[in-house]
């Protein structure tokens, strides 16, 4: 039987239970989710249904990542509501594919653990895999898993089993309408063009599980806990001169204003922090900041382009300010300017979880 998985979370209950209810069946997993978005995060799904098959010795294969050919498919449907037609459109992209992958492999029967989700409809699933059955003789197993306690009992395991537990569905419509239903921000389409990682981003937790697989291998026991912080995300930033010259500088991270415009000009100097005297601006040159951070950085764009990580920019700002929490813009520039500024900081500080590993 060729099983469809969307994600671990619903793929390892799933397969444990049809592992006990088809012991005849040899049965092979099937990656096809062209409708998660954005990449990191299908990386991130695919490593977990990896392990989480590894560990119930189900051969795992990755479908191609078609996104463009996905997009095309649901044109047109992008405010449809989850378990909308745009979901129907998707299923049956999904199906036809693992149709044609079932008959690729001389297998006549498919499933998929969308059945198990709670986000899904599953009328429409038992609606596309029928027509499938009808088209191409590969016949739909439609188990339903979460009846009588089966919810419960997958969230049992997805806890004993620290299965990694994404928030949204997975396509970018979705993501965009349940992040404004929720009033929060879509931190998930962050894309620094720095490639720093950022904290509770999705690459973030990449890496960590990308660790958390090599503990396993090398048998050293760990937890993933959860913990509450104030995050960032800057949006843009823009130091200018006069009225229309742009200086070259770098903002760092946790800098913000709370009318993302300040206009001034640096008014004295102490111990090589140079203050605004507008919002609590401070500024310090390219050398200081190396000096900092003991690097060799030879212009503001070599700094944009390739910053301290995430942690170090925080040892730099802590060693500038007293205060812990001090959100006020540090600005690195290659040289100090005596003239009016403008000061342009669009950043947002707000609540956030993130996930941690703990070695045992």
């Amino acid at each position: 039987m060729l099983v469809h998985i969307c994600c671990s979370v619903d793929s390892h209950f799933f397969l444990e239970k049809l592992q006990h209810d088809y012991p005849q069946e040899k049965l092979t997993g099937f990656f096809y989710d062209p409708n998660i978005h954005p990449y990191s995060e299908y990386q991130l799904r695919l490593l977990d249904v990896q392990r989480s098959c590894k560990k119930l010795g189900i051969e795992v294969l990755e479908g191609e990542y078609d996104f463009e050919a996905w997009m095309q498919a649901v044109r047109g449907l992008e405010k449809e509501p989850e378990k909308g037609a745009r979901c129907e459109v998707c299923f049956d992209k999904r199906f036809e594919v693992s149709a044609k992958k079932a008959l690729e492999l001389g297998e006549n029967k498919i499933t998929t653990t969308l059945l198990v989700s709670p986000l899904k409809s599953q009328e429409q699933l038992k609606k596309s895999g029928d027509a499938f059955y009808e088209k191409y003789g590969v016949e739909f197993i439609a188990v339903d898993y979460r009846a009588d306690g089966g919810t419960q009992d997958q969230s049992r395991v997805t806890k004993e089993e620290q299965l990694y537990r994404q928030d949204y569905c997975g396509c970018i419509y979705g993501l965009t309408m349940q992040r404004e239903q929720q009033e929060r921000l879509m931190d998930e389409m962050f894309s620094p063009i720095s490639k720093q990682i950022l904290p509770a981003s999705i690459e973030e937790r990449l890496a960590m599980y990308k660790k958390r697989m090599l503990l396993e291998d090398e048998g050293i026991e760990y937890k993933i806990i959860k913990e509450k912080f104030l995050n960032y995300r800057q949006f843009n930033f823009k130091l200018i001169k006069g009225k229309k010259e742009v200086i070259p500088a770098y903002a760092l991270t946790y800098s913000t204003l709370p009318r993302k415009r300040a206009q001034g000009q640096i008014e004295f100097e102490d111990k090589n922090i140079h203050y605004f005297n507008r919002e609590e601006i401070k500024f310090i040159t390219l050398d200081y900041f190396n000096s900092l951070c003991n690097s060799e950085y030879k212009n503001i764009k070599e700094l944009i382009f390739n910053p301290p990580n995430f942690d170090e920019e925080l040892k730099i700002r802590a060693s500038i300010e007293s205060n812990n929490y001090a959100l006020s813009p540090i600005i690195v520039v290659e040289y100090l300017i005596d003239a009016k500024l403008t000061v342009a900081i669009d950043a947002k500080t707000y609540e956030d979880t993130k996930e941690k590993l703990i070695i045992l």
